[in-house]
């Protein structure tokens, strides 16, 4: 069944770890009538964390899709993950949503993670609404989680409703109710949490001046998008609250503003507006811009010019185009998650994989609940996310497209990992059933890395010792194999010290032909993250013929996806940049050119000197400040440098960066010398050179 563009909501919970992201979805099930009782995070009874590993730890793992209707709207939600180690399941759907609702603790306020998926949010341009929950607690602050939602995300915060009280219960003034700024009513909620009530009531005498002043607040700010509300305003007139309403939905796609709602979601406080925010301030996929892509060219043609951009509008009439951007292996046949852009796509049809030019078959369409196939349809239009059945090379971030009228979207990008872990089967047979478990693995996790060694362990690499510890429970309790794990190490990388310049030859005698061929390069360190590896020519246009010099880019593309000479690590900060060579009409071909740039390049490794970079995180640690002063000298001792320290209340905040070899069972440590009272959360910064103590553990 097809469904009405202008209808359709395809949106994200995301948030730090611990803020409520899977209680709000739950609750979001509940009150459009999805679900018949609201699931418990603490209880392992959530509809979207059904993994049994998610369930034991009561966090999110695995990003889950849901789909339900509120009063005029279809909406497609994904919940994500909170933590660090799971954040490319955060990219991935950000990558294919087009609004967001971020959720932010009233105790903890802006958190690392926080700051992380809004930086996310931010890079995919997705327009977000914030709710501020857990003002039941005690120590819950609205007021000043906006203010660092300006000053730590440089967010445009917008509250449209404010909280009546805050703590809990047996505080003097206790979270009752929100005030709605737009219609200046209370709001209460059911006696129980599992009422779906909502009452509007007077606005009680104590908090009519804080409304009063937080609604004109609001409305002074939405003036300056808005000619017609400043002229009402001007003219003293009331202000119609479908025009607030309107310029809010305005504003809120352009990224001016992001409406600020707030409640309590463990007891079902709040979430019913945060619903109707979804439904009035969210884009629909009509309101998006047109998809942008490449047009599919041949090699030939992709090697000479710059490829044309094509766009798709969010139409039923346009040509079908989507993305993947998840795979669930399954026995039966992988499910792919797709995000339909344009068109339409029908169940046992043909579709193009522009990336890998090759055809697939979509066998079947499912719509998503949770992680499982839940109702088959005949036909996607546009806007949805469907799972498909049948396609067999297509992987995450590949597009899909009608086969007549080919575009190529942007791919997803994923961080680098930072940790390996080394896995020993225990004869052959194992050996087997451990390579076809971890290429299924890989299929649905693009973070995981695997590299099978000449000695017959095979090391994963991983975003964090938590990333690694699912997989190994998941390898030995879901598919039962039999092997040995060694301790997790860190993944580093290699560079070079100082530029160089150096010069490869080639003067071989092969099958009988004598070849030759010179290549001039400048080898430099660089700061670049986004390339590891930068192949560039700056070789004068008549110094090489044009087949001769893609011969020798190709070969140092190869050269540079390889390992560096420390340890075999991959390469990284490192450009490499043609300078000329010289060649002879008889003895010159590509192999001769092949040959020369590859003993350039080993010989640019050698004299360039040779550099460990280690991956350095970015700790983010709240702590009491009984603790503060052995959390710093704790750190110290790790190498750590301590970026800043701020104090919020009790409560004090240290942002340090140290090498990830120094902090491998962090957790337990922080646990110890703060009585279990402190948090942390950490993520990956940047790789930096190593000490000389770390290098001497290598041959180098």
């Amino acid at each position: 069944m097809s469904r009405k563009l202008e209808t359709i909501r395809n949106i994200g919970v995301i948030a730090h770890i611990d803020a409520g992201k899977t209680t709000v979805t739950e609750r979001m099930l509940y009150y459009s009538g999805a679900t018949h009782r609201v699931g418990e995070v603490d209880k392992g009874t959530t509809t979207t964390d059904s993994d049994e590993e998610e369930q034991q730890r009561g966090i999110t793992i695995y990003a889950a899709c849901v789909t339900f209707e509120w009063k005029d709207v279809i909406v497609n939600l994904l919940d994500t993950p909170g933590h660090v180690d799971f954040t490319a399941e955060v990219e991935r759907c950000l990558r294919v949503l087009d609004g967001a609702v971020v959720v932010f603790s009233a105790r903890e306020g802006v958190e690392a993670q926080s700051e992380t998926v809004w930086r996310q949010a931010d890079r995919y341009k997705v327009p977000r609404v914030a709710f501020i929950n857990k003002l039941d607690r005690e120590g819950a602050d609205f007021y000043s989680v906006v203010e660092e939602m300006k000053s730590r995300l440089g967010a445009h915060p917008l509250p449209i409703q404010i909280p009546v009280g805050q703590g809990p219960p047996h505080m003097p003034t206790p979270f009752r109710g929100v005030i709605d700024l737009i219609t200046m009513k209370m709001l209460t909620f059911g006696p129980d949490k599992d009422s779906k009530l909502v009452e509007e009531q007077e606005i009680p005498e104590d908090m009519q001046d804080d409304a009063q002043h937080w609604r004109m607040e609001m409305l002074e700010r939405l003036y300056n998008f808005s000619n017609e509300m400043m002229e009402l305003a001007l003219a003293e007139k009331p202000i119609p609250e479908a025009l607030i309403h309107k310029v809010l939905r305005e504003t809120t796609l352009h990224m001016q503003v992001q409406p600020v709602m707030c409640g309590s979601a463990l007891h079902g406080m709040g979430v019913q507006p945060v619903l109707d925010g979804v439904m009035r301030y969210l884009p629909s996929p009509a309101d998006m811009p047109p998809v942008e892509g490449e047009e599919v060219a041949s090699d030939k043609k992709r090697k000479s010019a710059e490829p044309k951009k094509l766009t798709r509008q969010p139409s039923p009439d346009e040509p079908f185009c989507g993305l993947v951007f998840k795979v669930l292996p399954a026995k039966t046949g992988d499910i792919h998650w797709v995000r339909v852009y344009s068109g339409t796509l029908k169940s046992n049809s043909r579709v193009l994989n522009p990336g890998k030019d090759l055809k697939e078959n979509v066998a079947q369409l499912w719509h998503i609940h949770a992680t499982k196939k839940e109702e088959q349809v005949d036909q996607a239009g546009c806007g949805d996310i469907v799972g498909i059945i049948g396609l067999r090379q297509s992987i995450t971030g590949d597009t899909i497209c009608d086969t007549r009228e080919p575009i190529l979207l942007e791919t997803i990008k994923f961080p680098e990992t930072v940790i390996s872990m080394a896995i020993e089967p225990e004869n052959s047979t194992e050996r087997k059933k451990l390579n076809d478990t971890l290429d299924m693995l890989k299929r649905q996790d693009p973070t995981l890395h695997v590299v099978s060694g000449e000695t017959g362990q095979t090391l994963i690499s991983g975003m964090g010792e938590l990333h690694l510890e699912v997989m190994k429970n998941r390898l030995l309790r879901d598919f039962n194999l039999n092997v040995k794990f060694h301790k997790p190490q860190v993944s580093y990388r290699e560079s070079i010290a100082r530029p160089t310049e150096v010069v490869g030859e080639c003067h071989r005698m092969i099958a009988g032909q004598q070849l030759f061929a010179k290549l001039k390069l400048r080898m430099e360190p660089t700061d670049s993250l986004t390339i590891p590896v930068a192949i560039v020519n700056h070789a004068p246009p008549d110094a090489l013929p044009p087949e001769l010099l893609v011969a020798a880019l190709d070969e140092l593309k190869a050269c540079g996806e390889g390992g560096g000479r420390i340890a075999g690590y991959p390469l990284m900060k490192l450009k490499v940049t043609v300078l000329g060579g010289e060649w002879q009409p008889v003895l010159s071909d590509e192999r001769a050119f092949k040959m020369a740039a590859a003993d350039a390049f080993e010989k640019g490794l050698e004299e360039g000197g040779k550099v460990l970079l280690e991956p350095i995180m970015k700790l983010d640690i709240v702590t009491p400040d009984d603790y503060l002063g052995e959390f710093v000298g704790d750190l110290q001792q790790r190498r750590a440098i301590i970026a800043k320290t701020e104090s919020r209340g009790k409560m004090s905040t240290i942002e340090a960066h140290a090498p990830l070899r120094e902090l491998f069972g962090y957790s337990s440590a922080m646990r110890s010398i703060s009585q279990g009272r402190a948090g942390c959360s950490m993520e990956p910064l940047m790789y930096s050179p190593a000490p000389a103590d770390v290098m001497k553990g290598f041959a180098v």
